[in-house]
């Protein structure tokens, strides 16, 4: 047999990969969506009853905020632990452990609206119960883009993660909307309470990976956390045995990716800061709670809107344009968050309610887009995700504490308006998304999985459901 026969032989009798979707992805899904919203509740739920806190617990309104605070504090500790406490346990264990601390943060929490307990006792447990909290909302939050990737193929890729990430959103909105509803801060932190356990055995929905992948990229294991982040320092990656992906990172997707947590976190952190201090930035000029409250789940519910509907597009129409939308929308996002300066003013609810909406369109609609362009630049679904969303609660800390210290005194007018905090917030959002310009945002994970199944089609494969 001659050398060129041999070559043709072996070619001939080597392994076709398979790729197959399963059913299953669903339910994970749906797992995970409804996780995220009754831990997203958690987050800006005290944002809206700010002042029935401060006459129900004693506090102050930094003290209230601090209850938001504490989740975006806890998240950037815990963040980075998530993708390799994911690798250890496996997808469904870390899942559990986030209902785990999701049930406890609900009923220590509801242990501080004890009366006999005193000011300083009963916020202690509202803080510690706001930090088992941020634990669970880490978990379920930055595992979407790894379930996306691990269980569905690239025209469901985009929208998996979408559904995801904009179920956190969603519990943000329903909290400002469920938390005003009782006359007192203690019944509503009670419903919040039942809420997260009585939706917390969905977990079981949740499976780790399927039998056999859907794409290139969700056949190979994940970087090391260590690997990535050695990678956007330029350096060699470390000898990850369980990483097949490429690893190592261009010059230019490493500033891309600065660029990209950026623009992430800044979004995020703008959103979140309104969320937590809607009333204190409104009820100056004459706003109620509630329509504060409103004004909030109006933002993040459009987004969801515009998010379900543009995700698909992503998947089958856009898919090598995300970086091109970025572009597109960042501007017009800043100029929004810029226009509250001179739209918060009295009797000015028409064209508060438009501006929020439009945020929001722009906004949430742009976290899957986001997520999924950190997963390209890296190839590490979790380990973008985490550093994504650290960002945008380490801005959001920031962003609150900054605008607590700008607000106006009782002598102002009106008393205690927070016109610097806008001036501050739409000033940093300008900035921040102005170097969306400079994103250039190559999608070769995406290049990788469509070479791969072509040679997968070419083999005479066929694809499952």
């Amino acid at each position: 047999m001659s050398s060129g026969q041999r070559t043709e032989r072996s070619v001939e009798i080597q392994p076709v990969v398979e790729y197959r979707l399963y059913k299953a992805r669903f339910w994970g899904v749906t797992g995970i969506v409804i996780l995220n919203i009754v831990g997203g509740m958690n987050w800006t739920y005290f944002g809206p009853i700010s002042t029935e806190m401060v006459n129900d617990f004693g506090i102050t309104l930094d003290q209230n905020n601090w209850l938001g605070n504490i989740i975006a504090l806890t998240y950037i500790v815990f963040a980075p632990f998530v993708p390799v406490l994911r690798k250890r346990l496996g997808l469904r264990t870390t899942c559990m452990i986030g209902t785990a601390t999701l049930i406890l943060a609900s009923w220590v929490r509801y242990a501080g609206t004890a009366r006999s307990l005193p000011v300083n006792g009963a916020y202690a447990l509202l803080i510690i119960g706001q930090f088992f909290s941020a634990l669970s909302q880490a978990i379920f939050q930055i595992i979407g883009p790894i379930y996306s990737q691990t269980w569905f193929d690239l025209q469901g890729r985009t929208t998996a993660t979408m559904v995801m990430s904009i179920a956190n959103p969603i519990g943000g909105a329903l909290g400002q909307l469920i938390s005003p509803i009782p006359t007192h801060a203690r019944p509503a932190i009670l419903i919040l309470g039942i809420v997260c356990t009585v939706f917390s055995p969905v977990v079981f929905l949740i499976k780790s990976e399927p039998p056999t992948p859907p794409t290139y990229a969700g056949s190979q294991p994940t970087p090391h956390m260590l690997t990535m982040l050695r990678a956007l320092i330029g350096k060699q990656p470390l000898n990850d045995h369980h990483a097949s992906l490429d690893s190592r990172m261009t010059i230019r997707e490493r500033i891309d990716f600065v660029i990209l947590t950026l623009l992430f976190g800044t979004l995020v952190a703008a959103t979140n800061a309104y969320s937590i201090q809607s009333s204190q930035l409104l009820e100056p000029y004459g706003y109620s709670e509630n329509t504060a409250g409103f004004m909030g789940a109006a933002l993040l519910l459009s987004g969801i809107v515009a998010a379900i509907v543009t995700a698909p597009l992503f998947d089958r129409v856009m898919t090598h344009h995300l970086a091109f939308t970025a572009r597109i929308f960042c501007p017009v996002i800043a100029a929004l968050w810029l226009s509250l300066i001179w739209a918060v003013k009295p009797n000015n609810t028409a064209a508060l309610y438009a501006i929020f909406v439009l945020i929001g369109v722009c906004s949430v609609s742009m976290l899957p887009v986001g997520l999924e362009l950190g997963c390209e630049l890296t190839r590490s679904a979790d380990g973008s995700s985490a550093i994504l969303w650290w960002s945008g609660n380490l801005l959001g800390i920031i962003f609150v504490l900054v605008e607590a210290a700008l607000r106006a005194g009782v002598d102002a007018r009106p008393p205690q308006n927070m016109h610097r905090a806008l001036i501050f917030q739409g000033a940093f959002v300008v900035v921040a998304c102005s170097t969306v310009l400079l994103l250039r945002g190559k999608q070769r994970r995406r290049e990788m999985d469509v070479q791969k199944f072509e040679e997968y089609k070419a083999g005479g494969a066929q694809l499952g459901s």
